[in-house]
């Protein structure tokens, strides 16, 4: 792949990569854009090897959910970044860059383990596909139809509180 040509595809997913990384990281704007940093780096580096077996879209999502686990591990070193439902800790957060609007939903999505929230995240904001979603995070699409169903259900117990 050209220079020009990842240039040309990262411009079409700069916005949708964004708004996935800012819900993963419940509004933290800070951490969602040295995460996009950090994963359009190793998507550059890594361009030469991708081979479209999946959409550019997919490739790099799969990179930025990598990624996203990677900054949680270093945050939260000895702690299971994937299963564990964490208590919702606003002073760790830049709540400033949090519109009002989305506070009330990046505090529920907070409170679901990470599986549920990305793939919330991926199938209600990012409109993708189960197929896909379960591309992006490496997991069968039975499994991803569970963390959605369940997902919706402790989303739906968060918000109606």
């Amino acid at each position: 792949m050209t220079e020009k040509r990842f240039i040309d595809l990262v411009r079409v997913e700069q916005e949708p990569l964004r708004r996935f990384l800012l819900a993963l990281c419940s509004g933290d704007s800070a951490q969602a854009d040295d995460i996009a940093q950090d994963t359009l780096m190793r998507a550059y580096v890594a361009s030469g090897s991708f081979m479209g077996l999946s959409s550019f879209r997919t490739w790099l999502f799969r990179i930025a959910y990598n990624c996203y686990v990677d900054h949680r591990r270093k945050k939260h070193p000895g702690q299971a970044p994937i299963d564990g439902h964490e208590a919702l800790n606003l002073e760790d957060r830049n709540t400033s860059d949090v519109s009002f609007r989305f506070q009330q939903l990046y505090q529920a999505l907070d409170k679901l383990s990470e599986k549920e929230r990305t793939v919330i995240i991926l199938f209600y904001f990012e409109d993708r596909s189960i197929k896909e979603i379960a591309s992006i995070l490496g997991i069968p699409s039975g499994t991803v139809k569970y963390h959605l169903s369940i997902g919706r259900q402790h989303l739906k117990e968060h918000l109606s509180l």
